[in-house]
């Protein structure tokens, strides 16, 4: 929720840290709070970034007053594994391949090829009844990386099709026409019943080895189409991020949850570790600790409320620079809430399933948002005039 806080972030460009709350665990109240459809499960899969992206999309429809949609994640994982194999062949082997991707490859996906509902392309082919891709990301890896060799002395035409068709024997054939509801579509045709323009959509980020202000490709792996971001100063991709939510506009969030106060019970929070373990009687308590095990006790704590680090843009660039910070998940920011100490949250849409302690959702702090955010995606018409205008952007992407 927007609050005057905003203010003094625009000053200091940092978060404040939160005080613990004696041992108790959260208690969190909802403040803002929009639609989503339901959380899915990407099971055994490094796929996040199409069904973070794909249920994002979801939320703009209700959004938009449209029904609740399923659509296809796998869809889109099909185009993206064909396309990314093309650009991995022209850029003789230079170029991540793997089950990693960004927002951009669905927004890419859904304006050059459409989309269809997850009861036309499940995706599961290969007698699973949820998603496992190692099989299928070892044959596609193997097969690629043998087409590298160019055995031939020049590529053949077949390449592409052999290809193609271990994609599609996974995943299944992309239809070309299909029936939803008594009513003949194309995947392109579609997303225009839908009512969903792609240009709408722009993404932001947050570092200092590139200009503010103007838009750039992050260097990550999985950002394998060289998508472009906005860069902002971290105090206004907070300001983007609680202004899009209490607009009524969802945010898609790419993010890394390999530290240790993101755990597998709905909590993201950056614990002050140094504070924690110099704290009185509490020390004794690392004394003999391996780092594993230290790690394993920060989990426990950020269980519950705990004194969080201060982020400023120099720790964020400082974590991304020396690889603390990778573009390893994305999800769905959907609302606020507030914990027992009206400390703020955002409100996080996971893909990981509902068996977790808040059935799917997550609960990320402020500080944790601000230190781990790789990019945001959010519509054009949620992001504040002041910032679209610091970025020249009258358009969408």
């Amino acid at each position: 929720m927007k609050r005057v806080l905003i203010a003094g972030l625009l000053l200091a460009t940092t978060l404040t840290s939160g005080i613990a709350q004696d041992g108790e665990e959260y208690t969190f109240t909802p403040v803002k709070e929009l639609k989503i459809t339901t959380v899915k499960n990407q099971n055994r899969t490094g796929t996040c970034w199409s069904f973070s992206g794909v249920g994002y999309l979801e939320s703009e429809l209700l959004r938009m007053g449209k029904a609740e949609y399923d659509l296809s994640e796998m869809f889109i994982i099909s185009h993206s594994y064909k396309d990314q194999a093309a650009k991995y062949i022209r850029t003789h082997g230079s170029l991540n391949f793997e089950q990693g991707g960004s927002f951009e490859d669905v927004l890419y996906a859904v304006k050059q090829y459409g989309i269809v509902p997850e009861s036309v392309m499940n995706g599961l082919n290969y007698g699973e009844d949820m998603h496992v891709h190692s099989e299928l990301v070892s044959a596609a890896s193997a097969y690629i990386k043998a087409i590298l060799k160019n055995p031939n002395g020049k590529l053949s035409t077949a390449w592409k099709k052999g290809f193609d068709g271990i994609i599609d024997a996974y995943l299944g054939e992309i239809p070309e026409k299909f029936t939803y509801k008594d009513k003949e579509y194309t995947p392109l045709s579609f997303v225009n019943e839908l009512g969903l323009n792609i240009d709408d959509y722009v993404s932001f980020t947050s570092f200092t080895h590139a200009p503010f202000y103007k838009p750039f490709a992050l260097e990550v792996p999985d950002n394998w189409r060289w998508g472009l971001s906005y860069n902002v100063p971290l105090n206004e991709l907070m300001e983007i991020i609680k202004h899009a939510i209490n607009t009524g506009y969802t945010v898609a969030w790419a993010s890394d949850v390999s530290e240790v106060g993101f755990n597998r019970n709905g909590i993201a929070v950056v614990p002050d570790v140094k504070a924690i373990e110099t704290s009185g009687s509490d020390q004794e308590r690392w004394t003999g600790l391996s780092q594993r095990e230290k790690n394993e006790e920060i989990r426990k704590l950020a269980e519950k409320p705990c004194r969080e680090l201060t982020v400023t843009q120099e720790m964020r660039q400082e974590g991304y620079d020396n690889f603390q910070t990778t573009d390893d998940h994305a999800m769905l920011i959907y609302g606020m809430a507030k914990d027992q100490s009206d400390k703020e949250f955002f409100m996080v849409k996971n893909s990981w399933g509902t068996d977790s302690k808040y059935k799917g959702i997550w609960y990320a702090s402020e500080a944790f948002v601000a230190y781990k955010t790789i990019s945001i995606v959010i519509h054009k018409d949620a992001i504040p005039s002041a910032i679209r205008n610091k970025t020249l952007l009258t358009s969408g992407r």
